[in-house]
């Protein structure tokens, strides 16, 4: 069993945390489309094109086969 005082220290620890995340989040600015923020991030990275590959495998592999050709 954990004893009273660790459960006190780790709340007040978990409390400070929390205050912190939202004084953060208080001071993020929000922009209006976080997509805008994403379009192009990856541009010339080839892990993400091998990611994009492979994903369109995936959906490739998942069709029924009288749609393959579609």
């Amino acid at each position: 069993m954990i004893a009273p005082n660790d459960i006190e220290s780790r709340v007040e620890m978990l409390e400070r945390e929390l205050a912190d995340v939202r004084r953060r989040l208080d001071r993020a600015e929000i922009s209006g489309n976080w997509l805008n923020a994403l379009v192009g991030s990856h541009e010339d990275n080839p892990d993400f094109d091998q990611v994009l590959e492979l994903g369109r495998q995936i959906r490739a592999a998942d069709r029924p086969s009288d749609m393959a050709g579609e």
